[in-house]
């Protein structure tokens, strides 16, 4: 066990009453232009935006500091043919009688089913992994803490970020993922949580129409 290390905060910045006001409610029009994007073009996107979005991700805070996540950013399009064919088998079986009734009368609003085109059409996939362990140089393991709730975080800072870079992004959870490990040779140590596609919205993309619960329903203040 180490002693606590600590150095100077200099990294914070604070804004006047008013000034904060209109940066949160700027940041909160924003974020509310955001939508889940099934339809997509193959426009390219410059690899460094991509790579900025996952620098930013990796800022998130995360049990005792650990950073229990790795992200597969996929482009090759042979590999995202063959992530397409394997989320398609999963999702035939839930669509076929593997899901709940009352979970596919939830799912019928947003129009969804199990072809998943937009696995290969989009220029990137960002298969995201959460680290229930690391391993130490001779093989021991050393549990990871909160490796959902950190993970989760890291992912919607990932998810902001793009959509503040001007891409679009669609969150993607075939059940089960294991599909994911083999094809992308990841370790038993990290288990799928989530694949993210990125890209532009094809042009004509529709989405549905959908609305969000006001504050009163969302936020009690006491």
């Amino acid at each position: 066990m180490s002693d606590p290390r600590f150095v100077p905060l200099d990294t914070h910045v604070e804004y006047a009453p008013e000034e904060m006001l209109r940066r949160a409610a700027a940041f909160r029009k924003r974020a509310a232009r955001r939508r889940t994007v099934r339809e997509y073009s193959d426009r390219p996107v410059p690899r460094a935006v991509i790579e900025e979005c996952v620098r930013a991700a990796g800022t998130a805070p995360s049990g005792a500091n650990h950073q229990p996540w790795h992200f597969v950013v996929v482009s090759d399009p042979g590999v995202k043919a063959r992530i397409r064919v394997a989320a398609e088998q999963e999702e035939r079986a839930f669509y076929g009688g593997g899901a709940p009734q009352e979970w596919l009368d939830a799912l019928a609003a947003l129009g969804t089913d199990e072809h998943k085109p937009f696995l290969e059409t989009a220029p990137y996939l960002i298969a995201i992994f959460a680290e229930r362990y690391m391993l130490r140089p001779d093989g021991g393991k050393v549990k990871n803490y909160y490796v959902q709730e950190s993970v989760g975080i890291a992912t919607g800072i990932l998810i902001t970020g793009l959509h503040n870079a001007g891409l679009a992004t669609l969150t993607h959870t075939p059940s089960p993922m294991n599909f994911l490990n083999k094809i992308l040779d990841r370790p038993p140590s990290e288990r799928p949580f989530l694949l993210l596609v990125a890209g532009y919205p094809a042009e004509g993309a529709r989405v549905p129409a959908i609305h969000r619960k006001p504050l009163e329903e969302i936020a009690t203040f006491r």
